[in-house]
């Protein structure tokens, strides 16, 4: 299957590596009819999704039955009153029903927002006036349901399989439901999505990306998490996040692979070994903190032997973690960098760079911005940003209700990710922290992340975060909050030994003043940390 040669163009160096691509299309892309009806068309009976819910139900659907079922859905969407335009919500956690309504809300013109079931009513408040919202369409499990019926502003909430007062179940008008449409026009640059970010820095940002979006994937899925054609990719993420569009339907479905979803309810590390060895899985992505599960389990109990690749984002990886988990599969994790704003933007494609970010992708330019708004041509910290060439495909289009922002993100005419880091002489990127993060202490300049590196390789931390206190003679001074292993318990004695073990391993100006230990630390519903508590707490 070559699909995904008729939207790219690309070129390889002598040593097989990707060295120039470019996406072609009509300028009426829409990924439900230019790629679900063609696979449905070309590749109709090959497997597209396999679904399992870890307790003996198991789904599988192909290409043919996915399209089927789209058409079906956005007759009766569009039969209740969505149309082009409409921004939808849509939490429907990994329940099968959103690989066919995230299609059919694409052939209606209708923008989805994807939300994970873990908002609270305020939550969705706040989204609902933000991205000007009329739809809702949810899973019927959990708390969700009553949470979207006790907000205002909705003029239809849609759900599945169970009957619940004051909300539409559409499973059996689905079903019933003509399986042709006539095309609805739009334009590649039209909106398609709106993911919410996880609000780390402030109040989530309605992130605005159009159907070309889709089609930027492809090197994600191509370069980097090399899926096969006819293979099976799992990536780890709910469906109400940005990274489920990075591994769960666009990119591997235009390169021949399948998705496998498994939709759990409470996450077992074991659970995800079980699924990859059941259902031989080819490619695998996860966050760092899935693979520090998976460092203490035995690779003899699993058939781990259908993985090729292993890759992982959305946070910086420690060296421990890369050894560990090499140990147990024989494969090497290739990390990658992107954002809710963006797709991969540096990636591990050639081979594994353990702590690297990699390089830039084939789609950007990507530099390292210095404070006086000149590239740096050395190893000098900056900040990492995109210069545009043309079109900034996958690069978002607009923020929801804040135009002030996304005008302040391309400042200069370069895109700015916030995030600092460092190029060495091979090109590769070195993460050291998010902007606003970076400790400045005795005249340096400190990343948290190589402080927390460190500390996380004392056997008692489980997880760790560092960040700066402000002192009269330091400016500011490094604080390290722990979150300890089951069974340790944290005393004065621990401190001063944590302190001890970090501060012997790095540089002077870099050390730990003081360790607090926490029960946990306070993240997003995503699981990034949230440094602001933490700076409220010192």
């Amino acid at each position: 299957m070559d699909l995904h040669t008729r939207f790219c163009r690309e070129a390889f160096d002598e040593r097989g590596y990707i060295s120039q691509f470019s996406l072609t299309y009509p300028d009426s892309f829409n990924y439900a009819y230019d790629v679900l009806d063609v696979l449905a068309t070309e590749s109709g009976d090959s497997r597209a999704l396999c679904w399992w819910n870890g307790h003996g139900r198991e789904t599988i659907l192909s290409f043919a039955e996915l399209a089927s079922l789209s058409r079906r859905a956005a007759n009766v969407l569009s039969s209740h009153g969505v149309r082009k335009g409409d921004r939808v919500l849509v939490i429907l956690r990994r329940n099968i029903e959103y690989w066919y309504i995230t299609p059919a809300l694409e052939r209606l013109g209708a923008v989805m927002v994807p939300c994970t079931h873990m908002l609270t009513p305020e939550d969705i408040r706040y989204r609902l006036q933000t991205a000007d919202i009329r739809f809702a369409i949810c899973s019927p499990e959990g708390d969700t349901p009553q949470n979207l019926l006790s907000v205002q502003g909705l003029e239809r909430i849609f759900t599945f399989r169970k009957d619940i007062p004051g909300l539409l179940n559409i499973s059996g008008e689905i079903a019933s439901a003509p399986d042709t449409m006539e095309r609805v026009p739009t334009r590649a640059t039209d909106p398609m999505l709106v993911f919410f970010t996880s609000g780390t820095t402030g109040y989530p940002k309605g992130v605005v990306h159009n159907h070309l979006y889709s089609l930027a994937h492809i090197p994600t899925a191509k370069y980097w998490q090399r899926v096969a054609d006819g293979g099976l990719h799992l990536t780890v993420a709910e469906t109400g996040w940005g990274k489920a569009s990075w591994g769960k339907m666009y990119g591997q479905w235009i390169c021949g692979a399948a998705v496998m979803v498994y939709d759990f309810s409470h996450f077992s590390p074991a659970g995800i070994l079980d699924v990859i060895s059941r259902f031989h899985v080819t490619s695998f992505c996860a966050p760092p903190t899935i693979y520090r599960f998976f460092s203490r389990c035995r690779r003899e109990d699993y058939d781990l032997s259908s993985l090729t690749d292993l890759t992982s984002a959305g946070e910086a990886m420690s060296s421990e973690v890369h050894r560990a988990i090499f140990n147990i599969f024989g494969l090497e994790i290739r990390e990658g960098f992107g954002q809710t704003e963006s797709v991969l933007m540096l990636a591990n494609l050639d081979c594994a760079h353990p702590g690297s970010m990699g390089r830039p992708t084939p789609l950007y330019d990507v530099r390292i911005q210095l404070q006086d708004g000149t590239f740096a041509e050395g190893d000098e910290e900056g900040e990492i940003v995109v210069v545009p060439h043309g079109k900034a495909y996958g690069i978002f289009m607009d923020y929801c209700s804040h135009p002030e922002l996304y005008k302040d993100v391309w400042e200069g005419g370069v895109y700015h990710t916030g995030d600092i880091a460092w190029r060495d002489r091979e090109g590769l990127f070195w993460y050291v922290s998010r902007k606003d993060d970076l400790i400045k202490t005795r005249g340096f300049r400190v990343g948290p992340f190589e402080v927390e590196t460190v500390l996380d390789r004392h056997p008692a931390v489980l997880e760790c975060a560092v960040i700066g206190e402000m002192d009269a003679t330091r400016g500011q001074m490094v604080v390290a909050f722990v979150h300890l292993e089951e069974g340790i318990q944290p005393s004065d004695s621990l401190a001063r030994e944590l302190r001890a073990f970090c501060n012997s391993r790095l540089a002077s100006y870099k050390h730990v003043s003081r360790v607090e230990f926490l029960p946990d630390l306070p993240k997003t519903i995503s699981g990034k940390v949230k440094r602001g508590q933490l700076r409220k707490k010192v």
